[in-house]
């Protein structure tokens, strides 16, 4: 087999998807097994549709899942003079010719065609009139009347399609742009694109294009057509069943490689294994174990799956992508500029957290010079009864040992002392410390804050009793 090189070519007119993130990996994948080359195009000859935003967002969107190309992005705006020249070659060989059927004539025929039964596509009006440019006019490629073309897909097995079926396609319109069909071939054709990986909703194009690239007499490339992505109801994947931009899920809390490692098992397996390293999907990947049924997208399943990627990560690794959702909670300074303090607090979240975004929630606290107390907490947990336990705790962490083993010996002599319950002890200090009922570990908590914070936040639960916010 020659060296393997893939491609994805997505369109700038939005955000990068599910779906065209998924290509991408696969494409990636397959290239990176076989020790080929992955190129980027951005496909942006829909000038109306495609904006630089978009083009951002799509690049984002692959650098974020930790997808790299050898080579791009090109353009396709920037390929128009080579894509005129092909198209005037065919014509010039007699396998294109230029065509004057006006948009309204074309739409009439259309109407009559469907009026009567017929299949709605170009009768050849301008086939054998031998017509040179002219204003308006069109090229279309001589497509073969009779026989069959066959797709032999990697994934789906031949497919034969009857060339009687398929009409004179535009390959270049009457602004001198390229259409699809043909711009992908030229595209795919210079590059040298070995393998052809896209959703199944290519399929129907896939004939055109093979005829086209039998017209100059190129070799065919591998194409490989991936079914669709379903919601959970099985309907195609849409803004209703939730989100379905890659980075509105970097935005929710979700890791790359959660994402990256979820989206190829949509679809692809190797047993029964479920979690994958990068290196062992870039080991694994190959084509014969993409699955021929639609991958259904579950995201309780990608919500599990990210929680097993926050819970193995490095805590310094998540404190520095918790960052931007700790500024989103209003977190300024402090920890955002201490990130071993931060890793530490990571690690005490790690088991407790399903996104980054509850993770910055539970780590809250932890940079907060002054703790806001829950209320109900506060009115159960901050009361007159507490005052001289919290102050005598108070005293002896001034000068105690500040580890796990150290801190949790100290509360359990203190509770022996006053005759109650660990609890009645642990649960005040935790919301004096967190302003909340639930939290890490409490001996974690304060292991990690340290001695000032602890006693400062002691001393504030202290006033806030004197002051009259605690009840008798």
């Amino acid at each position: 087999m020659s060296k393997v090189i893939t491609r994805f070519p997505p369109s700038p007119t939005g955000h990068l998807h599910i779906g065209g993130a998924r290509t991408a990996i696969f494409n990636w994948l397959y290239a990176r097994h076989h020790g080929g080359r992955f190129i980027l195009r951005i496909e942006d000859t829909d000038t109306a549709r495609s904006t630089d935003d978009s083009i951002r967002a799509i690049v984002d969107g692959l650098k974020w899942l930790g997808i790299d190309w050898d080579e791009g992005p090109y353009f396709q705006t920037q390929r128009l003079d080579l894509y005129r020249e092909k198209a005037l070659g065919l014509v010039a060989e007699g396998k294109a010719y230029w065509c004057a059927c006006t948009p309204e004539e074309l739409e009439a025929r259309r109407k009559r065609a469907m009026a009567t039964g017929q299949k709605p596509k170009y009768d050849g009006t301008c086939r054998n009139k031998g017509l040179g440019p002219q204003p308006g006019a069109t090229i279309r490629f001589r497509a073969p009347q009779d026989g069959r073309t066959i797709v032999r897909d990697l994934v789906k097995g031949p497919i034969a399609f009857d060339n009687a079926e398929l009409d004179d396609l535009i390959i270049l319109r009457s602004d001198g742009v390229a259409t699809y069909n043909f711009a992908v071939v030229i595209d795919d054709m210079t590059m040298g694109i070995t393998h052809i990986i896209r959703g199944d909703d290519h399929v129907n194009n896939t004939p055109r294009q093979i005829q086209l690239y039998e017209a100059f007499g190129a070799p065919l490339p591998e194409f490989a057509h991936v079914p669709m992505i379903l919601g959970t109801d099985r309907a195609r994947l849409s803004k209703r069943h939730g989100a379905t931009s890659v980075m509105a899920y970097r935005d929710m809390g979700f890791l790359p490689q959660a994402m990256f490692n979820y989206l190829v098992r949509l679809g692809w397996s190797s047993g029964d294994q479920e979690i994958f390293s990068r290196d062992e999907l870039t080991q694994k990947f190959d084509l014969d174990s993409v699955g021929r049924s639609a991958g259904i997208f579950n995201p309780d399943k990608l919500l599990w799956l990210n929680a097993h990627y926050i819970k193995e990560a490095s805590p310094a690794d998540l404190a520095a992508q918790l960052l931007p959702f700790l500024e989103a909670r209003g977190v300024r300074g402090g920890c955002l500029t201490a990130p071993d303090y931060l890793a530490q607090a990571a690690a005490t979240l790690q088991t407790r957290s399903r996104t980054l975004v509850e993770m910055a929630e539970g780590a809250e606290f932890y940079c907060r010079e002054q703790v806001e107390y829950d209320p109900k907490a506060a009115s159960k947990f901050l009361t007159a009864s507490v005052l001289e336990p919290l102050r005598q705790l108070r005293g002896e962490l001034a000068a105690a040992p500040f580890d796990h083993d150290s801190l949790s010996a100290l509360f359990e002599r203190l509770a022996a002392g006053l005759g109650v319950k660990l609890g009645a002890v642990a649960q005040p200090v935790r919301v004096a410390l967190t302003g909340k009922t639930v939290s890490p570990g409490l001996f974690e908590i304060m292991a990690v804050l340290g001695r000032e914070r602890v006693l400062a936040r002691l001393d504030a639960a202290i006033g806030h009793i004197e002051a009259g916010g605690g009840a008798a």
